[in-house]
């Protein structure tokens, strides 16, 4: 807990901040949503995509927000610490959400499992939640959680999953310094770790069987479905009969799921997003070059 306390936002909340952005909210019309589901942050490593997900968060908006683990890295704190300002802009357009009415729930993951001691609290409007059942706007029950339960992995050899995270780590790295590269080339954000992953079989049938796993479990506790993160791969898709959903990650992938408000869940990619409304924005400009 040591390197928690640690963090600028928590000193902020103590002194009664207001919205101390380092990186300005955008204005403009925001996509409205009935729910939004975001999960694998892992604020506090370098890996973390904060300014993308801060433009997601500058672009959308919903009566309802869960934040399904892994928000906070804690394992990687506890290591070295590593907090930039666009870490705890991220932190505070959250709470502004929980201010401003949107109810936020938050389900601790693995890596911020030190917050899961808080389940039952109100931190700053923030539900803190082991699970949730989400009842979606046309009837249908979804079991909300973290998904580390399932990862066996993590259940039998703890110590095997910490080895994990430091060849993890090490990926991340270098999916940076390959995103820097293109980025100075003028080309699209593209995760090399995501790549990797689907080229490796046993990463490949390790995501299949989680996600059996988990649809298995929601069956068991009589729900229409499941939402859940942890394996950083997003994915809607139907298992025996139950609807899985995962988020994906904001590492990796840059995924958040939502919930239109007739139900109907929809994935953003938003990478995607960025670059089509980069797209958009040049073809105006040469429009009107061009009158």
């Amino acid at each position: 807990m040591n390197a928690i306390t640690r963090l600028p936002f928590l000193g902020d909340l103590e002194q009664g901040a207001d919205d101390p952005f380092h990186i300005p909210e955008r204005e403009g019309e925001r996509r409205r949503y009935r729910t939004i589901w975001i999960s694998d942050i892992h604020l506090g490593t370098r890996g973390c995509n904060a300014t993308m997900l801060i433009d997601f968060l500058d672009s959308v908006d919903s009566e309802t927000i869960y934040l399904v683990g892994d928000i906070i890295d804690g394992w990687r704190l506890k290591k070295r610490f590593y907090w930039p300002q666009a870490h705890n802009d991220v932190v505070w357009r959250l709470m502004k959400r929980a201010k401003r009415g949107t109810r936020v729930v938050y389900i601790p993951g693995n890596h911020d499992e030190m917050f899961r001691q808080f389940t039952g609290m109100n931190f700053g409007g923030v539900e803190i939640r082991r699970k949730a059942i989400h009842v979606t706007a046309d009837g249908r029950k979804l079991l909300v959680l973290h998904g580390d339960e399932f990862d066996t992995i993590m259940l039998a050899h703890r110590w095997l999953a910490f080895v994990g995270d430091a060849a993890y780590t090490l990926m991340m790295r270098l999916n940076v310094a390959v995103n820097a590269v293109r980025q100075r080339m003028g080309l699209p954000y593209w995760s090399l770790s995501k790549m990797a992953k689907h080229k490796v079989k046993n990463a490949v049938e390790f995501i299949s069987k989680f996600e059996d796993v988990v649809a298995h479990e929601a069956a068991t506790r009589g729900v229409d479905g499941v939402v859940c993160g942890h394996i950083h791969n997003a994915e809607m898709r139907k298992i025996a009969g139950i609807d899985y959903y995962n988020d994906g990650d904001w590492v990796e992938g840059c995924t958040a799921l939502v919930e239109h408000f007739d139900g109907r869940m929809e994935v953003l990619h938003w990478a995607d997003e960025i670059a089509a409304r980069a797209a958009k924005e040049a073809a105006r400009d040469s429009s009107r070059l061009a009158a």
